[in-house]
């Protein structure tokens, strides 16, 4: 069975990068646009696999990777491809700080005029990419990437580099499509084919068909199985295709425009247009009787102009009329602070008092301890609340454009008028004579909203159960109307892009819409993981929600053959020679009940995309970590290996990284007869709101496994044996194959290469003789302290930690230290390497058992986390880290302190070194040395400059003291 490239090798420095530049470009990447989906994961990634998994390794690993990079984009060459041109000033800019020579010459080149600096006339083409090119060769590869477009937006590589892939592999390929058919004809006899059953959003399908593989898709889920369909169908659509649907997209949002012109509900009584109309819940204070408005911020607008809203009283009706005027940044800040309600309270604006929001809504206790919510739950044929209801809705502002002249428009915002006031009636007369019929045609949702984790808040918080209820009469106006158009299509492909457009309306115009005064704009429904309830909101009028209709991209055709089911994971029974794959975990998202918002819209056009599938979300079936995930996981990657040949791999995606979970999967995937051959991380997730704490999305690991065809047994302590060999043999090679000049692995890589090491021993066997596969995964979720499996892999990181030392420390002298010490040497020695996560000092402290290492931190925040230089240090001490405080280097740090407090005299330290120390001084001379020539190249490193002057000044007069004392 031959080695493939991802199972010996995998460039995760620069994967990960190109993988955080992708997810950080938001709305650019490919399919998103598509629609709503938690979790996809990145194109780059998702070819990277594929193609390592493709990709032979050969015993010339270096060319292996060479050629790896290349296919990936991520060459030299290919950068220079990518990249976006430079301005003349740049190239001048980083030629005078990087290349002097060249930046003389090309003044030559160079004129000025005025504050600009052009290219002199007659200079060549030639000429300008040749200073270019070497202003380009000097940037590292994290300012190149900035100035590129990403990967999978190239349209091809260039000649020169399918001339040295094609060499190196034997191989004729001119684009990615051939040169997979090609080389996985030489290896299998046929096209690759790569298979998914948790599609998701379509990530992995969509890739792997417009690299030319043959693709068996699934979800269990409706919603997903429909935005994988568009990924294929829409995204990857051929240009008559797409010219048809576009026609309709074009058709039916003009005939819903014409309609919504006709009643004439979006116009002001000037002709103006309104953008966005601005609602809030209304409430009566239970101590004065006023009806308040819930407003978390008068703030209205900030961005264009300055806008805020004024509570003006009506004693007459004991209410507020809300006025809105201009201001300036003081009354901005001013109205800010003066909202009516908070995460816990309303604040009445008349008469001062607070109420807690559960009072409000009559919440009470049971006798059971559980909470009874009291707010009256809504019927299935209500859309608006009933005056007795606790929480009325009422419109409180209106962004307009109106059109000055031809070239001229503008935009301002003006509380209701009666016109307006008007216009609001004529909607709820129109939806209140429409609903029932809407209803019956499944133009507007009559689904029940199921009790779950995210979904019963809708209940608690507004008394909403059934799904239109989260809309205002406005939105269902205008969503009834698009949806009216797409059930009229015939053509599947036109149809199934209306009812993506509608999904994407339905996520861009809810209640559940929270209005963005620093924007001037309302936000969507899924800004995060959860359905989340709001006091105010916005509804889009019809101009704002052109943009969202019609916000899906078209991409490059898809020749390849693809097939997208709805089905249970456990029952898919169409082969792949590669199974790629991203499994929900843990309950990290409730993609079951969360996708419930868009299939209740969709439940009536679905059957037409997939007339023998189905149309709940079956909850029952979903993947979830309860007490049947473990086995629900074990039948699924069973079904997985039965439908592959016995030379297939597949590639498990997840984001944990504790030892539990990696013990769990372990051993799911031992007893689905798997074994692990490799594991890499890479950085997918910029930050995400939402998603629950712990050991979520710092990054995704690609587990690689194959078919386990041996019958092996072992022995546990044969086993300990085998996994100490084999995580200093992966360590040791992966030092090997690294480049010093631009590092691929960290710390935390080698760490993983340890679990991985650890897994391919232990998975390598059919059984182990003191192990009861069943007991230990029951043991591994519900008590993982006393997992066999845990312990394992922890002791396979503590060898890791064994093995990675940093510069400057031979083994020896790494071991002499205490464990606090070698956590701040390896956390010191990743700041220098510009690496301030929080995360990775976490895992430091977890790697070296310190309990109380934010005693040694100076911040710990997200991304800018440092530890406490000597200065920092001084005489304090360290009652939570006792392996610190009686150390070494808290003696050196003492020392260092004390020549700084005294104008930076190295013999101060000196001396208070061997005051502390006695005859100890002498006896560790060597090890003091080392750590001192650690402390000192921090005064020259970035932002470590200005923590650090002082303390390293004087260690490094202090290390030529004891370096030369009693010479």
């Amino acid at each position: 069975m031959n080695t493939s490239f991802i199972e010996e090798q995998f460039p995760v420095s620069k994967l990960s990068k190109e993988c955080y530049k992708e997810r950080k470009s938001s709305q650019g990447q490919t399919i998103t646009g598509l629609g709503k989906w938690w979790g996809r994961k990145p194109l780059t990634l998702v070819r990277a696999a594929i193609l390592g998994c493709l990709l032979p390794a050969t015993a010339d690993k270096q060319g292996d990777r060479a050629t790896f990079l290349r296919l990936m984009g991520m060459d030299p060459n290919s950068l220079w491809e990518r990249r976006k041109s430079l301005s003349l000033k740049s190239v001048l800019e980083i030629l005078k700080e990087k290349n002097p020579v060249s930046y003389e010459q090309a003044l030559l080149f160079v004129r000025r005029s005025g504050n600009r600096v052009l290219w002199e006339r007659g200079t060549s083409k030639s000429e300008r990419e040749r200073f270019e090119r070497a202003a380009w060769d000097t940037l590292s590869y994290d300012e190149k990437i900035a100035n590129c477009v990403r990967p999978e937006e190239m349209e091809n590589l260039g000649a020169e580099t399918w001339k040295s892939i094609n060499d190196y592999c034997d191989t004729s390929a001119h684009d990615l499509p051939s040169f997979i058919a090609e080389l996985s004809k030489k290896r299998y006899g046929e096209v690759l084919s790569v298979g998914d059953c948790f599609a998701g959003g379509g990530s992995i399908p969509f890739e792997a068909a417009r690299l030319g593989c043959d693709v068996v898709a699934s979800d269990l889920n409706p919603i997903a199985g429909l935005l994988t369909w568009a990924d294929i169908h829409l995204a990857g659509a051929d240009e008559v295709t797409r010219e048809r649907v576009s026609a309709f997209r074009q058709r039916a949002f003009d005939n819903v425009k014409a309609q919504i012109d006709a009643l004439g509900t979006d116009r002001a009584a000037n002709g103006a247009h309104a953008l966005s109309y601005l609602y809030c819940v209304e409430v009566v204070c239970p101590e004065c009787g006023w009806h308040v408005p819930l407003i978390p911020s008068l703030v209205v607008g900030a961005r264009a102009g300055k806008v805020r809203a004024v509570l003006r009283e009506l004693p007459e009706s004991k209410s507020y009329a809300i006025d809105i005027v201009e201001t300036d940044a003081k009354g901005l800040e001013a109205a800010a602070k003066e909202g009516t309600v908070n995460d816990s309270d309303l604040v009445c604006p008349h008469c001062h008092r607070a109420t807690p929001i559960a009072a409000l809504r009559h919440d009470r206790v049971a006798e059971d301890g559980t909470t009874i919510y009291g707010l009256r739950a809504w019927t299935v044929n209500e859309w608006e609340p009933r005056p007795e209801d606790v929480y009325q809705e009422r419109l409180y502002a209106i962004r307009y454009e109106r059109f000055i002249d031809e070239k001229h428009t503008e935009r301002y915002y003006a509380a209701p008028d009666e016109h307006d006031v008007e216009n609001e009636r004529k909607v709820h007369d129109y939806v209140a004579a429409h609903f029932a019929d809407w209803q019956k045609r499944g133009l507007v949702p009559s689904m029940a909203i199921d009790k779950g984790v995210e979904t019963e808040r809708l209940r608690r918080e507004r008394g909403w159960c059934y799904w239109h209820q989260l809309y205002s009469p406005r939105q269902l106006l205008v969503l009834a109307l698009l949806n009216e158009q797409v059930q009229q299509e015939q053509d599947i492909d036109a149809r199934g892009m209306g009812l993506i457009s509608l999904n994407r309306c339905v996520e861009f115009d809810s209640k559940l819409c929270m209005w963005i005064p620093l924007l001037d704009g309302s936000g969507h429904t899924f800004y995060n993981q959860a359905l989340n309830t709001f006091y105010n909101w916005a509804a889009r009028g019809i101009e704002a929600l052109q943009s969202t209709w019609f916000g899906v991209k078209f991409n490059v055709p898809i020749h390849a053959l693809v097939r997208v089911d709805l089905c249970d994971a456990r029952e898919v029974h169409n082969p792949a020679r590669l199974w790629l794959t991203d499994p929900p975990y843990a309950d990290a998202v409730n993609y079951h009940e969360l996708s419930e918002y868009f299939l209740a819209w969709d439940k009536s056009l679905l059957p037409s995309i997939f007339p023998n599938g189905y149309t709940d979300s079956k909850r029952a079936l979903a993947v979830r970590g309860d007490e049947h995930f473990a086995q629900t996981m074990v039948e699924i990657y069973a079904n997985l290996a039965h439908h592959m040949p016995d030379d297939g791999m597949q590639v498990v995606m997840f984001t944990h990284s504790s030892p539990a979970v990696w013990a769990q999967l372990a051993l799911i995937l031992w007893q689905a007869g798997l074994c692990v051959t490799a594991a890499w991380n890479i950085v997918t997730e910029t930050d995400s709101p939402g998603l629950k704490a712990g050991n979520y999305v710092k990054g995704t690991v690609l587990l690689v496994l194959r078919k386990r065809t041996g019958t092996d047994e072992a022995f546990l302590n044969e086993v300990y044996e085998d996994i100490e060999e084999e995580v200093a043999a992966q360590i040791e090679s992966m030092r090997a194959l690294d480049d010093q000049e631009e590092p691929n692995f960290s710390d935390p890589d080698y760490v993983l290469a340890a679990y991985a090491a650890s897994l391919k021993v232990l998975t390598s066997y059919s059984s182990i003789d003191e192990i009861d596969l069943d007991y230990e995964l029951q043991h591994a979720i519900e008590n993982p302290k006393d997992s066999q499996i845990v312990k394992i892999i922890e002791k396979a990181k503590d060898i890791a930690y064994g093995c990675i030392i940093p510069q400057g420390f031979d083994r020896q002298s790494w071991r002499s230290l205490t464990q606090a010490e070698k956590f701040y040497l390896k956390g010191l020695e990743s700041e220098k390497r510009g690496d301030t996560k929080i995360a990775t000092y976490q895992e430091f402290a977890r790697g070296f058992g310190i309990a109380g290492y934010g005693q040694l931190m100076a911040s710990e925040k997200a991304n800018a986390a440092r530890l406490k230089t000597p200065v920092e240090c001084g005489e304090r001490t360290f009652g939570d880290v006792p392996d610190f405080s009686h150390s070494l280097l808290r003696t050196l740090f003492a020392a260092i302190a004390a020549g700084v407090r005294a104008d930076h005299d190295p013999r101060t330290a000196r001396d208070y070194l061997k005051t502390e120390l006695g005859s100890a001084y002498w006896e560790q001379r060597d090890l003091i040395r080392r750590l001192l020539a650690v402390l000192i190249d921090t005064r020259d490193i970035g932002n470590m400059k200005k923590h650090w002057a002082a303390s390293a000044d004087v260690a490094d007069m202090l290390l030529a003291l004891v370096a030369n004392d009693g010479v």
